[in-house]
């Protein structure tokens, strides 16, 4: 039986002091690398840089996710919560906006350029919302009841190259302007990976963002944020429980670091987030299909 975990944003949102990778040593750099690794991603995701910050938590958390990460089970997963995002998406009716960015210029080396950062992030968006569901699910005493066996360990290529990112300090007044309003419409304290990645574009990620935000403001979003939602938290409860973690491990855990409330609002902070941010990775990567 699925768990019931209904979608639930924090209020107050909690404070997060993500350390960016750069600035990772000794063992919170080492955390980082374990999570690139085992996740297969280029990159580490705010996510797992907010739960690092808990490290017995976190830890605790890693050693029973990090045994299923590369299997079979886990990988299929992701391809059908990957399904799942693109489908959502697809409802929302993306528009193609290849023919307004051939005409400023872009010519097909460069919009692939831009498909294949969309690729890093439509791909490795999916383990980092299984972990987070996972993780709320644990808090918020549930069980990890997932029977089926992992399957083989996976074989899969290196991750894609992580794609530079345009930080605040470094944009123009323009881009500047469009974070804010990203954090304004989401609802956010901050900007994700994804979106500083495609800000390297900026004359294609601003046309790119005015049609996801008629999106994101529309009646019918929210309804596709909780299909993704539901199909996160129903996979990651199916994941294979191969250490037989317990609810009350992952709570003592966390209470080693601090207050277990103050840990769980900040995993509902992402668990709540992660699904938004995959549809509207999926979004962007629609509108760079050519139009039907």
């Amino acid at each position: 039986m699925t768990p019931e975990l209904p979608r639930l944003k924090p209020d107050p949102i909690p404070a997060i002091h993500p350390v960016p990778e750069y600035a990772a040593t000794g063992t919170l750099a080492e955390a980082y690398d374990q999570t690139k690794a085992g996740l297969g991603v280029p990159w580490v995701g705010v996510v797992a840089m907010a739960f690092a910050q808990y490290p017995a938590f976190y830890g605790r958390l890693w050693s029973a996710l990090a045994p299923v990460a590369r299997s079979a089970a886990f990988g299929a997963a992701c391809e059908r919560l990957r399904n799942t995002a693109e489908g959502a998406a697809a409802t929302l009716g993306p528009i193609s906006i290849l023919t307004r960015l051939r005409a400023q210029g872009y010519d097909t080396r460069e919009l692939d350029e831009i498909r294949a950062c969309n690729a890093v992030f439509s791909a490795g968006n999916m383990p980092y919302l299984l972990m987070a569901s996972l993780a709320r699910l644990l808090l918020e005493g549930q069980g990890w009841e997932g029977a089926q066996a992992p399957g083989p360990v996976i074989a899969v290529p290196p991750p894609l190259p992580r794609p530079p990112l345009v930080e605040a300090h470094h944009a123009d007044p323009s881009t500047v302007a469009l974070y804010a309003d990203i954090r304004e419409t989401l609802g956010l304290p901050f900007v994700n990976t994804d979106y500083r990645a495609f800000a390297r574009w900026p004359s294609y990620f601003a046309p790119a963002w005015r049609d996801l935000r008629g999106a994101v403001v529309s009646s019918r979003y929210e309804g596709q944020v909780c299909r993704v939602h539901e199909a996160a938290i129903a996979l990651a409860a199916g994941l294979p429980n191969v250490t037989g973690l317990t609810s009350a491990e992952l709570r003592d855990a966390a209470a080693q670091d601090a207050p277990v409330d103050e840990v769980l609002a900040v995993v509902r902070l992402f668990q709540w987030l992660l699904p938004g941010l995959a549809l509207n990775v999926a979004f962007l990567r629609a509108q760079l299909q050519p139009a039907q």
